[in-house]
């Protein structure tokens, strides 16, 4: 049996004292992306996680928090205890051991939860999956594909993070797209970061005016649309920065080499900082998205941005960002020019991407799921 702690309730005033007391255990969380690499999924997850913890403290409630092998207890969470019983990892400790484990509704916030469950909330950030299957490996598309509709045949409670991913969840695995919840993507993350702690200052000397690009290998993402066009910026006198592009689960694109493109490899959220700081747009050309984290992050920091017209993206940044046709090469290349000759258009759009921004919220989206489990 799990043992309940004392927990202290922090949302009184400064100086009033408030006794300890045993908060209910509320639901599980489904910690398996606590041992993974940190993309937007998995950073919506910690996010969410975070929020929720300061949340449930101040309602008097306890959550718990089911880890694989190999994960450490956050010494952070106060009202989330983390519980670790087994040897297992991967997808065998989901389907198999978690299951066992979870005696209470489960949250899973990375698109995969256990089959074996009924009591459950599944987040399914997108559809890229069946959108554009090109962009993984054949096994990873096979799991996902007989997976996700799997979970809505089991009676899971669905969620997504926009409601353009909402209606292709009911197109692709069969429900009603009224039944998902929207719960988006948050901003406040990236107030953490440091960009003096970044030392690109000292990496990128000579460094001109640029151009931000996040270079995932998924083709849906479509980076090499941009790479392609980093000579013309050249000639306008503009670099093209790409950071990141790790990720092992996507199919390789070709690599384009020009004297201007500045291939950083992993960055860290500092180094976003101050990337996001000093860019003179992010681009975002992606064809398929479940939300697209890196707009609001941009929108939260000042960046301006130019994204393709496709999918959620309009959706998101509304009249914050310039949306061109992600196939347009001369329409980008325009854009960017204008942004580079106008300062007041650069600041017109930080102005519009600030005020975006302050729609999408970690604290409301795990409000959200607090209230959702609590119906289950």
């Amino acid at each position: 049996m799990y043992h309940a702690t004392m927990h202290r309730y922090t949302g009184s005033p400064v100086g009033s004292t408030v006794l300890a007391f045993p908060a209910p255990l509320a639901f599980a969380i489904n910690g398996r992306f606590l041992g993974q690499s940190v993309t937007g999924v998995q950073r919506y997850a910690r996010q969410v996680l975070g929020e929720m913890d300061g949340l449930l403290g101040r309602q008097f409630k306890r959550a718990q928090l089911l880890v694989p092998a190999g994960v450490e207890p956050s010494p952070s969470l106060a009202s989330i205890e983390t519980l670790n019983g087994s040897r297992a990892v991967g997808h065998y400790w989901e389907q198999v051991v978690l299951p066992l484990q979870a005696d209470l509704p489960l949250l899973n916030l990375c698109n995969t939860a256990p089959l074996a469950l009924r009591r459950q909330v599944v987040c399914m950030h997108d559809t890229n999956v069946f959108d554009a299957p090109e962009s993984y490996s054949r096994s990873f598309r096979t799991f996902y594909r007989m997976l996700l509709p799997a979970l809505a045949r089991r009676g899971a409670t669905i969620t997504s993070v926009s409601r353009y991913s909402a209606q292709r969840l009911a197109c692709h695995i069969g429900i009603n797209p009224k039944s998902v919840e929207v719960l988006h993507n948050g901003h406040e993350h990236v107030f953490n970061w440091n960009a003096a702690a970044s030392t690109l200052g000292e990496r990128l000397t000579g460094l001109r005016p640029f151009v931000l690009l996040l270079g995932s290998r998924a083709r849906h993402k479509n980076a090499a649309f941009v790479l392609d066009q980093a000579r013309a910026f050249d000639a306008m006198g503009i670099d093209l920065v790409v950071a990141g592009g790790t990720a092992q689960i996507f199919s390789r694109i070709a690599t384009v080499d020009a004297p201007n493109i500045h291939y950083l490899g992993f960055v860290t959220d500092d180094d976003l900082a101050w990337l996001y700081a000093r860019a003179l747009c992010l681009a975002f050309p992606s064809r398929s998205e479940g939300f697209g984290l890196p707009l609001v992050e941009a929108m939260a920091l000042g960046c301006p941005i130019i994204a393709s017209n496709q999918s959620c993206i309009p959706e998101i940044c509304g009249d914050a960002a310039l949306l061109e046709d992600p196939d347009d090469a001369a329409a980008w290349q325009s854009q960017v020019r204008n942004l580079a000759q106008s300062q007041t258009l650069r600041a017109d759009l930080r102005g519009r991407g600030l005020e975006r921004v302050k729609l999408f919220s970690w604290r409301a989206s795990a409000q959200g799921y607090i209230d959702l489990l609590a119906r289950l």
